[in-house]
């Protein structure tokens, strides 16, 4: 049995493209079958949770341990106060060249370029929990909320035409198309790290693929599932404040574990507010990180929430389950 040419050609065009789009964003997979989770494209992502299995080899070291504990706290403030308080809602400002610099310290946690993550969330906000919101919880179920709506081919395009404002610098387009570039840079250096620290201090038991698999691997694992959970547990599990229009809620422990994040109904009541814990009781991290980078001079103009916007909207009889 022959195969039709063109169905020859299409089977093979599909792994090429594939293949491509790890390495250059704009290769856009086939529209076909768009809410369909692309495999292929999408074998990196599975291969970085396989690789936390690794830790079963290298073992551990006190020196793995912090470095994978430190560069999650660094990458989770790099993506809820750069990705997120200022791509996505310009909640502060700052000058072009931090700008650049914020952008690859959140390339570094391996969620997509700094557009595609701000076009993503602008139209969450545009949408919330209503029809045309990818990652609603109530409307798609708790798997494809938390990560099946990213890995479909529908959302794989950045769309710049949510983001202007931020699509006019060409430092960011590039950033944005390449998206691998600075995770796979940032695995190399903990590798050479680590065994520059094995032939040095031996006694520190760190060498270069223990670095790799506990900084890389399991810091990033970690850092995904932790930030998704916003999209897919904080419209499900918490507290209303404010009567807004979709089903966000406030939670501490989400607050805790992302830095502030879990204070999401404060954050879908007035978006542009640079602090999503609205009282000085509600713990928010990543906001006290802002402020020291403000006293700093490295960014300015935090965006408050107004007083009158705070106490507006309240439910009845307080946060209601």
């Amino acid at each position: 049995m022959e195969l039709n040419p063109s169905r020859h050609e299409h089977l093979l065009a599909w792994p090429r493209r594939a293949f491509a789009a790890w390495i250059d964003s704009a290769v856009t997979p086939d529209d076909a079958g768009a809410q369909r989770i692309d495999w292929l494209r999408i074998l990196p992502f599975i291969a970085l949770h396989a690789a936390c299995f690794g830790v079963i080899w290298v073992g551990w070291s006190p020196v793995a341990i912090a470095v994978a504990v430190i560069l999650y706290a660094l990458r989770l403030l790099a993506i809820t106060g750069f990705y997120h308080r200022y791509f996505s809602h310009r909640a502060f400002r700052t000058s072009r060249a931090m700008q650049f610099v914020f952008a690859v310290l959140g390339a570094s946690a391996a969620q997509r370029g700094p557009l595609w993550w701000a076009a993503q969330h602008r139209h969450h906000h545009a949408h919330a929990d209503g029809p045309l919101d990818p990652h609603s919880a109530h409307r798609h179920g708790f798997l494809w909320s938390h990560l099946g709506w990213f890995l479909a081919r529908e959302s794989f395009r950045t769309r710049l035409e949510r983001v202007p404002d931020l699509a006019r610098y060409p430092e960011l387009r590039f950033l944005d198309r390449y998206d691998v570039l600075v995770p796979v840079l940032l695995a190399v250096l903990l590798f050479f790290a680590g065994e520059w620290l094995a032939h040095t201090v031996p006694e520190l038991g760190a060498n270069g693929w223990q670095l790799v698999v506990w900084g890389f691997a399991i810091s990033t694992v970690a850092l995904y599932h932790v930030t998704f959970t916003i999209n897919s547990l904080a419209h499900r599990f918490g507290r209303r404040r404010y009567d807004t229009r979709d089903d966000s809620r406030n939670n501490l422990w989400l607050a805790l574990l992302t830095f502030g994040e879990g204070w999401h109904n404060n954050h879908h009541h007035y978006p542009a507010s640079a602090r999503q814990g609205f009282h000085w009781w509600e713990i928010d991290i990543a906001y006290y990180f802002l402020r020291l980078l403000a006293l700093s001079g490295l960014i300015r103009d935090l965006r408050p929430v107004p007083a009158h916007i705070r106490d507006s909207r309240i439910l009845p009889h307080g946060e209601q389950s």
